[in-house]
């Protein structure tokens, strides 16, 4: 059964720095995919999971320095499509790498990738979906076992696929997320991706060569010493969700988890972080 969801629409005067902080904020909260729009950014959460005053604790929207505006509206199933073709433009990840939907035309990049998004985060067009994805053009990948956590559309596996990865296990929380990957995989011929849904990762040892998370702060660190213990010795672990001023509580994380910082990628007020066990 499709999901019914609760659109916020907020508008942001100014938008910089102020989006990349209220959508940090909102990640808080039970919402599940936002879009960046010409006034601030739309987001979404099932109504299941809607509530009064749900955003009260938003603390942003009381800052001087910013007016927020906002309004709300229920989003039946059957619009959902009409919307995001709408609102989805293609991205161009580097000069070989296209994020695009099935009704845009063909660029003729060395990788094209075509994702529906529905209702999951990863698109491209997110500064943390983005430095991942150029982290993942920039390894070789050819013949690796991949994990990609927190899929959501499960476009860094899918890229890593293209890639010539021998296997990519795609995890998420959220069965939507989960549907919403294998579906694009199958758009991508992706044949070596296994969706899984899952809220942590299992105890597995000395299994990957490439972990990719693209999460959030609390969720990394309360999985951090797992990732650790997934990778093989050498394999490399690649972080984002978060902002600059959380590295230092991450890398301390991870370097008593025996996992070293080698790369530190930059965008707006994000960040993506490479570490090496």
């Amino acid at each position: 059964m499709a999901k019914i969801y609760i659109e916020y629409s907020f508008s942001i005067k100014p938008k910089t720095p102020w989006e990349d902080i209220l959508n940090a904020e909102l990640q808080e909260l039970p919402f599940e995919s936002f879009l960046t729009t010409e006034q601030g950014l739309n987001a979404y959460v099932p109504i299941d999971l809607h509530f009064d005053n749900f955003i009260e604790s938003i603390e942003l929207l009381k800052h001087p320095e910013v007016d927020i505006q906002y309004s709300i509206k229920e989003i039946a199933p059957e619009n959902w499509n009409a919307k995001w073709e709408a609102e989805f433009h293609p991205i161009q990840i580097a000069d070989h790498c296209i994020i695009r939907a099935d009704f845009h035309e063909n660029q003729g990049k060395q990788y094209e990738i075509i994702i529906n998004p529905k209702m999951s985060f990863g698109t491209g067009h997110h500064p943390t979906t983005h430095m991942m994805l150029e982290y993942v053009l920039e390894e070789s990948l050819s013949n690796q076992r991949v994990l990609d956590m927190g899929c959501g559309t499960g476009v860094l596996g899918i890229l890593a696929s293209k890639k010539g990865a021998r296997i990519v296990d795609a995890i998420d929380y959220d069965p939507w997320c989960v549907e919403n990957t294998i579906e694009n995989a199958t758009k991508n011929d992706c044949k070596n991706i296994r969706a899984i849904q899952a809220s942590s990762l299992e105890e597995n040892k000395s299994e990957y060569d490439f972990i990719f998370a693209n999460i959030n702060r609390n969720i990394l660190m309360d999985q951090i010493s797992s990732y650790s213990k997934a990778l093989k010795p050498s394999g490399k672990l690649f972080l984002s969700g978060f902002y600059l001023k959380d590295i230092e509580a991450l890398q301390k994380k991870c370097e008593s988890e025996y996992l070293t910082l080698v790369f530190t990628k930059e965008r707006e007020t994000w960040c993506a972080l490479k570490f090496v066990k």
